[in-house]
């Protein structure tokens, strides 16, 4: 029976719709014209350029910054928020969950106006750390959710031994909650980071003077035209950079649960 070949083709038209602008993004990284309409030849002056522009790394840095403050705050309140939804049910919870739940739905304008508003009323000067108080708001949920699901799965019962053994609630959680809930707190955690780091929207509004994060900069420097070669070797960079942590992540992974002979990891169940 011959096979039909069209779901190949979708499925190369969709690959190409994907990757084809990022190998496009990568070659003009690497290429002499300015605005990457033909190839004029092999240059690497435009990483030159990157290494020399201090605002760009400056801009990078506070990015991290803000970025790492905001996956350690929401990783807490997002736990915390977290057990305390599985573990209490009433019309207070209810209310709980619907402000966890709001900044998943509400657009990222009316976020960013609202925080903006928010910090207005209150006298609060732009800058930094409105930005990091409005990365917390909407990193929270997506931590919250996470180790909530991780939650639904949890066997209770395992609390109530530790108890039954003589352990107080906190050693029972750190020794025994904690542990298990620590891939989804990880997970929301990467998460977090993720959408910490690249945020346009909501950082547009809250940010202050000399508070420019790398999504700002880059929208910035797309404006003036001497600049695009600019961002087309940061992309490369950061895109060579999230590579390297997937192939090293995986590499970590092979290494604590390597694969028998058979295909089948080392432990699992035949």
């Amino acid at each position: 029976m011959k096979r039909n070949p069209f779901p190949l083709v979708v499925l190369a038209l969709v690959l190409v719709f994907l990757y084809l602008p990022i190998v496009v993004l990568t070659a003009n990284s690497f290429n002499l014209s300015r605005f990457g309409g033909s190839w004029e030849g092999f240059t690497l002056k435009w990483y030159g350029q990157l290494l020399n522009d201090n605002q760009v790394w400056f801009a990078f840095v506070n990015s991290l910054l803000i970025a790492a403050g905001a996956t350690l705050a929401s990783c807490v309140l997002g736990t915390t928020a977290a057990l305390s939804l599985h573990r209490w049910r009433s019309r207070l919870q209810g209310i709980h969950y619907g402000l966890i739940y709001t900044p998943l739905v509400v657009p990222e304008i009316l976020m960013g106006i609202s925080l903006l508003l928010s910090f207005t009323a209150v006298g609060m000067d732009c800058g930094l750390h409105t930005i990091l108080l409005a990365h917390i708001t909407f990193c929270v949920s997506y931590v919250t959710m996470t180790v909530l699901a991780r939650l639904q799965d949890f066997d209770d019962s395992l609390i109530e031994a530790a108890r039954d053994l003589g352990a107080n609630a906190w050693v029972s959680f750190i020794r025994v909650q904690f542990p298990l809930l620590l891939p989804g707190i990880i997970s929301g955690g990467l998460l977090a980071f993720t959408l910490s780091i690249d945020d346009f929207v909501i950082t547009f509004f809250v940010a202050g003077p000399g508070s420019s994060t790398l999504p700002l900069k880059v929208y910035s420097m797309i404006k003036h035209s001497p600049k695009l070669p600019v961002i087309n070797c940061l992309s490369t960079v950061m895109l060579a950079l999230t590579f390297a942590l997937v192939l090293a992540s995986r590499a970590f992974q092979n290494r604590r649960h390597p694969k028998a002979p058979n295909g089948r990891k080392h432990g699992a169940i035949a």
